[in-house]
């Protein structure tokens, strides 16, 4: 088995899965009470922002809980790696933007700001274990010290010249 996908059955996912569960439970909570009379209060451009970026955050939190629900199954042996990947492969993720703002996005209220930047910082982490689980490596700068793919180049050095 590749270190990707034990990686990806390891408790780390626990710890993603139950912080992007309650991620969307608070989201939903928020849109359903305090978010509708937050928006009420937007002026008319901010209030159209909010409609935009909280149709794409809750769209973002439910490709996540699929991913989220359909690696469960599969940690927990109700799925085969196989049938998740062809499932999955009907999840298409949206894109993030890359930029947030915009006029109108200042006017936002704070705590949607704050539920759009943990829903991004999420999706991001969920890209990585995708990756890994699909035996990839996952996309960390080479420049940061210390980090995981400077810890990979040094193995692959390490283990290149082992090899010669």
């Amino acid at each position: 088995m590749a270190i990707g996908p034990r990686i990806v059955a390891s408790g780390g996912f626990d710890a993603l899965y139950r912080e992007g569960m309650a991620l969307i439970e608070e989201v939903a909570s928020y849109l359903d009470g305090d978010g509708r009379s937050d928006s009420r209060r937007l002026k008319r451009e901010a209030s159209f922002v909010y409609a935009t970026e909280s149709m794409r955050l809750t769209t973002r939190l439910m490709q996540l809980a699929s991913w989220l629900l359909l690696q469960r199954a599969v940690n927990e042996g109700e799925l085969t790696p196989e049938n998740a990947r062809v499932e999955k492969e009907k999840v298409r993720f949206s894109a993030t933007p890359t930029e947030r703002g915009g006029p109108g996005f200042e006017d936002l209220p704070e705590r949607l700001r704050g539920f759009i930047s943990k829903g991004d910082r999420l999706f991001e982490r969920v890209q990585q274990y995708d990756k890994l689980e699909r035996g990839g490596v996952p996309d960390y700068s080479p420049e940061t010290e210390g980090g995981i793919a400077d810890q990979l180049a040094r193995l692959k050095a390490a283990f290149g010249r082992l090899k010669e």
